[in-house]
């Protein structure tokens, strides 16, 4: 699959990056540091993602503004977005449904319980039918 990370902490892209390498999985990660930079990428015509895993805490533009913008957009609305999150906030988990999410995923403390969900999301995905870009 074709992935795009939407995440600015750099330890967390590097903690994807190696779970996805431990687990030998063949996807290809591509990375935003933001929401503003991610619609960049979106919209500049190459392929687009499978899938998209997204952060909310984020500078610039927040993962609920992101995710706002993403499914208002008439070519974007239909890639499926999971969020990566630390936020156990009920409101952002309200929202972030509301807006036509997914998933929403809270990055646990352990790695090892990390690496369990990520390849469960991961391995939820590669079996969907997916709208290819």
């Amino acid at each position: 699959m074709h992935v795009l990370l939407i995440e600015d902490d750099l330890i967390e892209v590097m903690k994807l990056k190696r779970t996805v390498s431990k687990l030998h999985l063949k996807h290809t990660i591509v990375e935003a540091k933001n929401g503003e930079e991610a619609l960049s990428l979106l919209r500049s015509g190459e392929k687009l993602p499978d899938i998209i895993l997204l952060d909310l805490n984020m500078p610039r533009m927040n993962g609920i503004e992101f995710l706002n913008i993403l499914k208002s957009d008439e070519l974007l609305q239909y890639l499926p977005t999971v969020i990566l999150t630390t936020s156990e906030n009920r409101a952002d988990l309200l929202k972030c449904y509301q807006a036509g999410i997914a998933g929403y995923v809270i990055k646990p403390l352990k790695y090892e319980d990390y690496e369990f969900k990520l390849n469960a999301v991961l391995q939820y995905w590669e079996v969907n039918q997916l709208v290819k870009g």
